[in-house]
């Protein structure tokens, strides 16, 4: 046969991605297959057998639908897209999570679609019931809470509480943690299986739990209602209100479902009852409807009735893998305590050990301890009795040296008689010199007296030849000066009729001062140069107060010199200032008299008769 022939022969295919609540498959599918096939071609690869609860679910426009078991899929209103993708989801739901739910596969696959509903607000939940949720998610998660590994912040990546409750409190994520962990805290030694039945077990009791919501139109007068399919029964809603419904037919007491088009008929089981019609948007919507009825009519007619063999068969089988389960879970636990015991019986010994091994090593040290002090004990006895023989060593020295102190202290009683009678002395000296140091000022403060005077003379000599040598005209300052004054404190002056002054002044009383002053301090310079060397030697043996009271002559004569000096300096000045004075007056002199040969002042006869009359 030809490659050709056997391409012929093989059948054409197309791809299929079905999506789980955990996981994402990829399957390649014949053409001529049913939707039963893909079916169960899914439940096998996941080990799903309660296959009753689950179906294929895929988008149809703005809508969804089932994936119809007995036709085949390509036939059906499924996406044309390659690979055509369903979503693998819980159909129907239980009335009873715990009698109804058998295998752990169909439990949490039931918990994580109603997690997602509840998260995604398709189920409302209060803020409790939200926590106490979040709760046991997190227990089927992390496992039993370790405040040791779980430390705060580990739920900021996980979602679990609605956007809705969130939005309802203004409490941080921080706070929600807080909450949350609290109750996590009391659900210790459960396992994922037991946490995730707790959660389906507080869910069914919520009013949106398993509800299937369908927009419809009631008849004639279009009212807006919401129709509600369930695993009790069919109920009607407003549109604003999904948790309480307006009228309710439970499955027991429904006669008969049908619908014509668009027209929707249910019919109670009791014929007096009114029959409820109403209108779907859509005559896909009226099939799905119907599905839905048929599907959860026929499971509310199963439970009531015994369970056939394979269900049975599976919660024989689920019974005793809880049972084995919870012997290894009592096994597990009974290890575990074996060995928190074993552990803290090891912790124990070696913390014995520890001790016995610090006592062991303190008695070691003690010992050492011990030996180091006796060696040290006798190396002080040595020391001890060569320290001996030098104290002893040491008292015949100080013995001598007593004996030589005594004779020492006899010559320094003798000597500090000597200098007693030195200081006294020198304190009588001092006394000397304060003496004459204070007639020394006297005389310095009668000649500064003397020197004061002599400046008032100067000043009154330069106030009178200020006077004299005023710019007036010739001939009436010769009429009008008035007499010279004559006086022991004035100068000698004469003004001829030429013009010219003359003046001489007397310098004898300062030559005389100039001369006493030197005098004075030639007479104070050779009497303490005399005292101070005749006595320099016994100033090395004064006491101290007496060398202040030297220090402090020889202070005031320093003092007395030096205003001496100063004022000899002033009357040096003086004696300049003077010279120059007759200088200027000389030159002056000079002028005037050549003024006075060379052209003589023209005087009118009326301004000398009217000097002669003045």
């Amino acid at each position: 046969m030809s490659i050709l022939g056997l391409k012929k022969k093989q059948p054409k295919t197309f791809k299929v991605k079905v999506s789980t609540m955990d996981a994402e498959m990829e399957f390649s599918c014949e053409v001529k297959w049913k939707g039963k096939d893909l079916f169960d071609l899914v439940c096998r690869t996941i080990g799903l057998r309660e296959t009753w609860f689950f179906g294929l679910r895929y988008t149809v426009k703005d809508t969804y639908a089932w994936l119809k078991p007995d036709k085949q899929v390509l036939d059906q209103e499924v996406p044309k897209d390659s690979p055509i993708t369903f979503n693998f989801l819980a159909k129907f739901f239980p009335e009873k999570v715990e009698d109804e739910l058998v295998q752990e596969i169909t439990q949490h696959l039931f918990f994580l679609q109603v997690k997602k509903q509840i998260l995604d607000e398709e189920i409302f939940c209060s803020p409790e019931a939200s926590v106490l949720l979040a709760s046991y998610a997190v227990q089927a998660k992390y496992g039993d809470y370790d405040p040791n590994f779980h430390k705060p912040g580990f739920l900021a990546q996980d979602e679990l509480l609605p956007k809705r409750v969130l939005m309802q409190y203004q409490m941080t994520s921080d706070m929600w943690e807080e909450k949350i962990t609290a109750w996590y805290a009391e659900h210790r030694s459960i396992t994922r299986d037991e946490a995730e039945m707790e959660y389906l077990k507080i869910a069914q009791d919520l009013e949106m739990y398993g509800v299937s919501y369908f927009s419809i139109t009631q008849n004639k007068r279009d009212t807006e209602l919401l129709l509600g399919v369930d695993a009790q029964g069919l109920h009607i809603y407003s549109p604003n209100n999904k948790l309480s419904p307006n009228k309710s037919f439970p499955w027991s007491g429904i006669r008969n479902i049908s619908y014509s088009e668009k027209e929707f008929t249910i019919k109670p089981l009791d014929k007096k009852k009114e029959v409820f019609k109403f209108y779907s948007s859509q005559l896909r919507v009226n099939k799905l409807i119907l599905q839905l009825c048929i599907g959860n009519h026929d499971l509310f007619m199963r439970r009531r009735k015994v369970d056939s063999i394979e269900v049975q068969q599976m919660k024989a089988q689920a019974k005793e893998e809880k049972a084995r389960k919870k012997v290894e879970r009592q096994i597990l636990a009974r290890e575990k305590q074996m060995r928190e015991e074993a552990e803290r019986a090891k912790e124990e010994m070696e913390r014995r050990l520890f001790l016995l091994q610090d006592e062991a090593r303190m008695a070691n040290e003690a010992l050492l301890r011990s030996e180091e002090t006796a060696d040290l004990l006798a190396e002080k006895a040595q020391i001890a009795e060569e320290e001996a023989k030098l104290l002893a060593h040491k008292a015949a020295e100080a013995e001598h040296d007593r004996q030589r102190l005594e004779v020492t202290a006899l010559k320094t009683k003798e000597e500090k008689r000597l200098m007693e009678q030195k200081m006294r002395e020198a304190e009588s000296l001092a006394v000397k010199l304060v003496e004459q140091s204070e007639r020394r000022l006297k005389e310095a403060d009668h000649l500064k007296q003397d020197l004061n005077e002599a400046k008032d003379a100067e000043r009154r000599a330069k106030q009178k030849l200020l006077e004299i040598t005023k710019p007036t005209y010739p001939l009436i300052a010769a009429y009008s000066s008035p007499p010279p004054p004559t006086g022991p404190e004035s100068p000698d002056m004469t003004v001829d009729m030429g013009g010219s002054i003359r003046m001489d002044f007397k310098d004898s009383d300062m030559k005389r001062l100039s001369m006493e002053i030197e005098r004075e301090r030639y007479a104070v310079d050779h009497i303490l140069s005399e005292e101070l060397l005749k006595n320099e030697a016994e100033y090395m043996l004064l006491s101290p107060c007496v060398c202040v009271c030297v220090c402090v002559c020889v202070c005031v004569r320093l003092e007395y010199m030096e205003k001496s000096k100063h004022l000899q300096d002033q009357l040096k000045e003086l004696k300049s200032e003077i010279e120059s004075l007759k200088l200027e007056e000389q030159q002056q002199a000079g002028l005037y008299s050549l003024r006075s040969y060379a052209e003589p002042p023209y005087i009118p006869h009326s301004n000398v008769r009217n000097t002669q009359t003045y």
